[in-house]
């Protein structure tokens, strides 16, 4: 429970089915505690037993210190990943069993799935909202079997708007109002200044290494490799007399490979760590960045001990290693993997691909 719009549209929705609702707030950083006060009101407002769980120093070292070591290693984390399998909904978990709750609700705009094949173990599946403009299946990869047994969605059927007329007609128009939640719930503004203020050595450490282009010529000077991402175009702070786009990051020399927006096309990428909930599917697609459209791919194929190789039947951009690649059927979350340095690619690629 958040106090906000979608978390408080739960609630009402749920005590109108005839639940008994019992609301959670996690505190994960300073800025959360003005949303747990939100909660509270809101929970009395409800009726609702409600718990307040400061989780700060937990969420610091399982989310916000691998957060930064990411960018430290020249990656593009996505921390709502981990978070939601290691911290958020394993705490919820934790605390369902406390308070004698059956089952787990959130906000999230998806719905939940499971296969009824006779004679086989049952299993359970993430499925895509219907909002495509709030779909957050993306995020939920990782979520164990355990989890998602016990999971309610009560959001996945609607849009947006519809939640917020919902709580205006039951009388709750000042949180109907509110804005959305942040991005990245522990950073405020740009996640550049974050990484100055808990790496306050950082421009010290990494300013100054080059940008290059993809002959190795040095272009200029960059202000550290972790202000980067792949695909980036903006605030690059030089001028080439062309748009120049990151195409790679190489932390161990410290250089920033700038080029052609055409040079970040491909049709293949490296991925690790792969988790599927139930084999590999035929008729897979993959999204490779949250906002981006499912494109069909080929299983992947492992290459050597931790990494496969995932053909796309069609070209995507910004390949960003530290991002997910979320592997669909139709609408159905089947499994996932975190794109990995794509460096020695081409040893793997057919040779007309090459």
């Amino acid at each position: 429970m958040s106090g906000g719009i979608d978390s408080t549209a739960v609630c009402h929705i749920l005590l109108s089915q005839g639940y008994e609702v019992k609301g959670l707030t996690l505190i994960t950083c300073d800025a959360g505690m003005s949303s747990a006060k939100s909660a509270a009101e809101l929970a009395e407002r409800l009726g609702i037993e409600h718990h307040i769980v400061d989780i700060r120093e937990n969420f610091k070292e399982a989310v916000v210190k691998p957060f930064i070591a990411a960018y430290l290693s020249g990656t593009t984390p996505n921390p709502c990943v981990n978070c939601n399998r290691n911290v958020k909904f394993a705490l919820l978990e934790e605390w369902a069993d406390k308070l004698d709750c059956k089952y787990i609700a959130t906000g999230h705009y998806v719905k939940i799935k499971d296969n009824r094949v006779q004679g086989t173990a049952k299993k359970y599946f993430i499925v895509t909202g219907d909002d495509d403009r709030k779909d957050q299946s993306y995020f939920l990869w990782r979520l164990t079997q355990n989890q998602l047994s016990r999971l309610l969605f009560p959001l996945g059927g609607m849009d947006k708007l519809s939640v917020i007329e919902y709580l205006k007609k039951n009388g709750y128009e000042a949180v109907a109002s509110g804005g959305e939640s942040m991005e990245v719930c522990f950073i405020l503004g740009d996640y550049r200044d974050f990484l100055k203020e808990n790496v306050p050595e950082l421009e010290e450490r990494f300013g100054g290494g080059s940008f290059v282009d993809s002959e190795g010529r040095v272009l200029g000077k960059h202000k550290g490799f972790p202000f980067y991402t792949v695909g980036q175009r903006k605030g690059l702070g030089i001028a080439l007399g062309y748009p120049a786009y990151v195409i790679k990051i190489n932390p161990a020399k410290n250089t920033v490979m700038l080029g052609h927006e055409e040079q970040l096309v491909t049709q293949y990428m490296l991925v690790e760590e792969p988790l599927w909930v139930d084999g590999v599917p035929e008729n897979i697609t993959v999204r490779v960045r949250y906002r981006s459209r499912p494109v069909k791919c080929d299983a992947p194929i492992q290459v050597n001990a931790g990494r496969w190789l995932v053909r796309l039947h069609e070209s995507v951009t910004a390949v960003t290693p530290g991002q997910s690649a979320v592997f669909y059927c139709g609408n159905m979350v089947v499994g996932g993997a975190f794109i990995a340095d794509q460096r020695g690619i081409n040893q793997w690629l057919p040779q007309n691909d090459k």
